[in-house]
This record gives C-alpha cells, structure tokens and sequence, in this order.
C-alpha cells in the first residue's frame, strides 16, 4: 500500500475573470411577440394594483416570476424590475411540481413594478410597430435589423428594449405567492422584507417575544398567532415547518444485560462533541465523557430518556471494544456529551437555539454527532431551518457535523428528515453487515439536487446488531443513529491525529466511499448517497501500490484559482494513467433563496496542460472557460451545467473511468498537469472570497506500475513540500503536541 501525500508549499495563484459579460442574450428556443408582452404588462398591472390597494405592513411589494426553465443567473431579469441589480432583490427560489422551471420571488418598490410597466409598453409599441411576427434568437442578434429601429421615436434605448426582449424571453408568468395555511404551531420563515421582525410583527397585530425569534426571518408562533398571520399577511409567508418532533426511531431492538469490563482512564485522545438526548453516568465509561444536561429542569425525566445519548456516546468512546467486527483503528474517544433533548417529542427550535449556544462555547471542537432527526420528510423547496442553522454554524466555525440520515417511522414516510438535509454536514445513512441498505434507511435527495446522505455505513441490522452501552446495559440495536458517531470517529482521527483541514476529511471520507464509481444510479445516490466508507481507516489514509493519492488545500480568493505545477510522471512520453479528484468545501447559504440555497459555487477542473495553455479537463468539463481562450463555441444550459458537473454543489467529484483498454495520455510542451478552481457566486460577489477548498487527487497506473517515489522526487524538484501521511508518525506528532511539559 502507499501512503497518500500531502503537498504543500506552492500556493495557488489567484486571477480574476477576464474580460466583462456578454450582452442582453435571448431564448433561443422563445419567440417574443407583442402579445406575450401585453400578457405580461397586464399581469404585472394587476399586481401594481393589488399592492397599492393592500394595507400592508411594510413598504414595497413580493412578486414571484414563473420563469420557463431552470434559469442561470446571467438569465434571469436583468432589464425590468431593478435592472442590472435584480438578483440582489431576490428573497426566494423554487421549482414547479415538475422540477423543471424556477419560480424566483423579488422584494421591490412600489415604483420598480411602475418603471416595468413602462419599458413594457414601449417594448410592445416597438414590436408593434417593427415586428409582428415577433422576435428570435437570430433577429435579435442581427445588428442590422436592431440598429434600423427608431428608438428615440420611442423613448427607450437600445439596450433597455434588448434587456426587455430578453427578459421576456424566459418569463411565463407574474404571481403573488399564496402558502397553504398552517395552524399547527410552527417555525415560519418570512420573506426578507427589509424590516425587524419585531416591528413587522407588531404591526400585523402580533407581539413576539425576543426569544421565539431565530433570526430576523425565521420565528416560532403558536396557533392563535399564525392564524392572525395568515388572515392579514400571508404572502408573507415563504416557508412553514412544524415545530414538535418525534426522535427518529431505533429499529429491531433486542436488549440483553451483559457484565462489560472496566475501561482505562483517558489521556490524550481527542474530544467529539455529541448533542443527543440524555447521558447516564452510572455507565462503565462515564470517566470518558464530559456531560452537560441541558434540558429545562422543569420538564419529567425518565429513564428512557436516557438510553438513545448513553448508546451514541458508547460507540464513539468504545465502540471497537464493543464491534469487534467493526475495528476501524482510531482507538478511543473523548466525548463532550450535550443532553439536548428527551426521547419523546422535542421542540426543534429549542434544540436549533440550544445547539448555537453549545458550539460558541465550546471552540475547541471540531467535530459534532448529531444523531437526532425528524420525523416529518424534508420539503422539496427549502432547506430545513434546523439545517440551515446548522449550515450556517459551519460556514462561520471551524467545525463539521456528522448527522444521522434518520430512519423510517411505521408509516409512508420515505425521505429524509432534518436535520438530515444540511448540506455542509456529512449525513450518513445506514447499511447491513453486507453493505446493503437496510430496511429502515430513508432517502434524499436534498432541494432534489444534493446527495443527502453524503456517504453510508454500517448501522446495524438483523443478521448483525449494533452493540451499544445504554443504562441497564449492553443492547442490540439498529438505526442511522449508530451509524454515524463511526464516521465522527473516522473524522475526528483524520483532523484531530492526523492533523487535515475539515475540507480535506470530507473529501477524503466521500472519496474513499465514492472510489471509481463514476455515476452511480439516481436510486443508489439516493440510498447510498457516494457510497459506503471502509471499515479500516488504513483504507482511507493509505492507496493501493498502482495509486498515486495527493492532498491539496487552499483559498479561493478571486474567479481562478489555479495551478499548474503538478509532475505527473511520464513513461515514453505520454501519461499512463487514469485520474479522478473529490474537493469539498463549506459554503455560504441562505435560506430564504429555497432551491437556489448556495450562494457560492467552486468548479474544479483538473488535467494536463494544452499547448494553447487550457486544461485537458479529466472529466471534459467546459464551464468557466475564459472567453479569450474559448473558441469552440460551447454553450451549456444551466439544468445541464447542475446534473451532468454539479454545479452550485458543494461536494465535487470528477473522474475518468478505469477501463480494460491501456492508452496512455498525450503530453504537450508543459510537462505538468494543472488544477483551476472558479468561483461564481449567486448574490453578493464577496461571499465566495476567502472560500477554503480542499481537493483528493487519484491517479491510478493502467499498467499496475508503482510510481510514487518519482512523483516524490519531481514534486520535490518542482518546490513542492511532499508530507506523507504515516500513521505511527502522526500518531507521535499528536502525542508530542499534548504532552504535559512541567516546568521546574
């Protein structure tokens, strides 16, 4: 086996984009007639009027555009509404049932939907006047024709009546969005409405407490407020999830009391967080867990509160000991036990506000189980709130969650439940001792687009439980819950021991899980999410002998990120390889844009160096190409950029696929091989700076050929700083640095 390396040393380069955009660019599959336009005018009259008429309790107007495709953001409104600032009006994002078109809602002023209007009505004299058959894509890109139009005589320019033409290229329809009621007591998110909560709220005829606000979008009422909302303001309303939860069940208990040996006192070995239900320190490993109850003192407590928390805690401190079957190498764990919840119903917003509390008290650590979950499925549209606090913990800590992909209640529920959807956490679904799913494992995806879970592992089944510790004893169970503290271990020991950024741990984890299964089926991803993680972590931080497996980390700064000073080692001139890479990184996101939920997307590139100074992409990926080196013409829709190389996904792999067939790569004049990272970003262009990425790259020898002590040497010569991940020496390494020094 080798040891995979870690390159340091050479940063990346950082260059902006060349070059501004493109103009006004049409649908080329739309003709644009004056008929749709007055459709539209009419439409977006009424809306005007229905604002000016309503007694609302802010200043502006929400207006939803049904677009007629998934829309990229050079796509959407550019002309009406605010212009060019537009997309810095959007409050929300869905799809239709059918998840094939966005249906985008914007905040405005009264007079944006006037001066709309407007250009409306002068684009329709204009094509009126010029165009009755109306406008195509090849009309509206002939110079000539456009420029034999009288604009003055129609006081509108040039370029408005071309943005308007665009615009109403992708637009179907104008709505105001009306939510079906809810009056079960709820956390409610609103439309960013540029007003305090508090305020809005006192306006409608509600008071609210400080307290039952999250922030300033997303609060939690009871029955009588919503119903009082939903009478007065309901376009107010952009998503609704009920509050009290039901603990995702265990599956196929059998509990039997068994005598376990005493434990070792604990030393130097890494602490986990745990935020679960409750913790018994009556148990044989107490020494090893740090416990903080953190349930209201006023509420019952029984001993059934205590099982799901103690068991959880059981398989990260002892779990080997525990699973022999299931030794993964990374020895024992510390645990911080947070006691969060009882094991009947709980009140997720307390949990989410509890949670916020817990990591900004406690920095010091760096990964967190969460095997706690919902049992009402996640919403096809919007992130859930607990997710999305959890999401937004990571971006601002450095820190991951590990979460349980939830399991199935004796109903018709199917998908996953939060916080299960949060898409910077690795969440894990559960497998039997085959490597199957198991009959109580739940499916994503996540806004159907992010592979939720991210990975699975072994979670316990009937041909082999789950041993665990809870207060009477040892039991045998199943369920999500107890396959995820596995993969805090994995990561903990990856971080903590080994010493890897948090980017590089996922990466590493979803790699070894993925390994060369270049697309798995919508059903297995679904399932399976990348695949299954190996038991050993040996197998995660070591290669095969016809494996090259480095590590590389940087930040994303400007549009590229590149470097092109990577020696894959040649054999007569050409590169007898097959490659992939897996790079993770942890994004800004927001809410209140519903299916547009990431405000930042990386796109990796990886290959060899053209002679025209391009990349030889490994999974021929022409996005973001720079359009002074573009000459082939290539256009990708932005339904095709998101499913054939996720984009806007925070998890990339790209890979080329090992085959029977032994064909060496052509070389050019550069020798190296080059990576790129380009950053776009929804909204606000400084969300994506300072973006940290990590990248997993494979290279594997088609003639079974062990090259890594020349990789070795030419990266070396090529000023690269070349660590092995050995595990004795990180082992040493993390004894050194927590080793007491005593000073006489």
């Amino acid at each position: 086996m080798n040891n995979i390396l870690e390159l340091k040393g050479k940063r990346f380069v950082q260059a902006s984009k060349s070059g501004g955009g493109g103009g006004a660019s049409m649908n080329s599959k739309k003709v644009v007639t004056r008929e749709q336009t007055n459709r539209l005018l009419l439409k977006i009259g009424q809306i005007a009027e229905f604002w000016r008429n309503e007694k609302r309790p802010f200043d502006g107007v929400l207006i939803s555009v049904y677009y007629n495709k998934i829309v990229a953001k050079s796509n959407r409104i550019s002309g009406l509404f605010k212009g060019k600032d537009s997309n810095f009006a959007i409050v929300g994002a869905k799809f239709n049932e059918e998840k094939s078109k966005h249906i985008i809602t914007y905040f405005l002023d009264i007079e944006d939907l006037e001066k709309s209007i407007d250009l409306l009505i002068k684009t329709s004299d204009i094509l009126n006047s010029r165009f009755n058959k109306g406008i195509n894509k090849s009309v509206f890109e002939d110079e000539r024709v456009i420029n034999a139009i009288p604009f003055k005589r129609f006081s509108m320019t040039k370029s408005d009546f071309k943005q308007v033409i665009a615009d109403v290229s992708y637009i179907d329809d104008f709505e105001v969005e009306s939510p079906t009621a809810q009056f079960k007591e709820s956390i409610i998110t609103l439309y960013n409405t540029r007003m305090d909560t508090k305020t809005l709220f006192k306006k409608i005829g509600i008071e609210i407490l400080s307290s039952r606000i999250l922030n300033n979008q997303t609060v939690f009422l009871d029955e009588n407020q919503l119903k009082l909302l939903f009478e007065k303001a309901p376009y107010l309303v952009s998503m609704t999830t009920e509050n009290l939860s039901n603990l995702s069940p265990d599956d196929f208990i059998e509990e039997y009391r068994d005598d376990i040996v005493t434990i070792p006192s604990p030393t130097i070995e890494p602490t986990i967080g745990v935020i679960d239900t409750l913790f018994d320190n009556r148990v044989y490993f107490s020494e090893w867990v740090e416990y903080h109850d953190m349930v209201d003192d006023e509420l019952p407590k029984n001993q059934a509160d205590y099982r799901h928390g103690t068991a959880v805690s059981s398989i990260i401190v002892d779990g080997v000991r525990l699973n022999p079957w299931l030794n993964d190498g990374c020895g024992r764990f510390k645990v911080r036990h947070f006691g969060v919840a009882t094991g009947g119903k709980f009140s997720s917003f307390t949990i989410t506000k509890l949670i916020k509390e817990i990591i900004s008290n406690n920095k010091d650590i760096k990964v967190w189980n969460i095997s706690l979950g919902s049992n009402q499925e996640i919403n096809d549209n919007f992130i859930s709130a607990e997710a999305a606090i959890l999401d937004q913990i990571q971006y601002e800590n450095d820190i991951i969650f590990v979460i349980a992909g939830t399991n199935k209640p004796n109903n018709d529920v199917v998908k996953i439940g939060s916080p299960a959807d949060s898409i910077n956490s690795i969440v894990v679904n559960a497998v039997t001792k085959q490597g199957l799913s198991t009959k109580y494992a739940r499916k994503g995806l996540a806004l159907s687009f992010f592979a939720k879970p991210d990975i699975s592992y072994y979670g316990g089944s009937e041909d082999q439980y789950m041993i665990v510790c809870e207060p009477l004893g040892a039991a045998s169970v199943a369920g999500t819950s107890y396959a995820a503290p596995w993969i805090a271990r994995k990561l903990s020991y990856l971080i903590d021991v080994i010493g890897l950024n948090r980017e590089v741990a996922k990466a590493m984890i979803i790699d070894a899980a993925r390994n060369w299964n270049e697309k798995p089926t919508p059903e297995e991803v679904a399932l399976y999410g990348h695949g299954v993680v190996p038991i050993k972590i040996d197998h995660i931080v070591q290669t095969k002998d016809d494996e090259i497996k480095f590590l590389v980390s940087d930040v994303s700064e400007k549009w590229n990120t590149y470097n092109y000073s990577f020696p894959v080692p040649l054999k007569d001139d050409k590169y007898p390889y097959v490659a992939r890479a897996t790079m993770c990184y942890f994004p800004v996101c927001d809410r209140t844009q519903g299916v547009d939920y990431t405000n930042t997307e990386l796109n990796l590139h990886f290959g060899r160096i053209q002679d025209n100074g391009k990349l030889k992409e490994v999974n021929e990926d022409k996005q973001n190409q720079d359009e002074s080196l573009n000459t082939g013409g290539y256009y990708l829709l932005e339904n095709e950029a998101r499913e054939k190389f996720r984009k806007w996904d925070n998890v990339k792999y790209i890979t080329e696929v090992p085959t029977n067939r032994k064909q060496a790569k052509k070389s050019y004049i550069n020798k190296n091989w080059g990576m790129e990272v380009k950053t776009n970003n929804r909204l606000d262009p400084k969300d994506g700076i300072g973006v940290r990425f990590g990248v997993v790259v494979t290279l594997k020898e088609i003639n079974g050929v062990n090259r890594i002590d020349e990789f070795i040497k030419s990266c070396n010569l090529n000023g690269w700083l070349v660590n092995k991940i050995e595990i004795e020496n990180r082992i040493d390494i993390h004894e050194k640095v927590n080793e007491d020094i005593e000073f006489i």
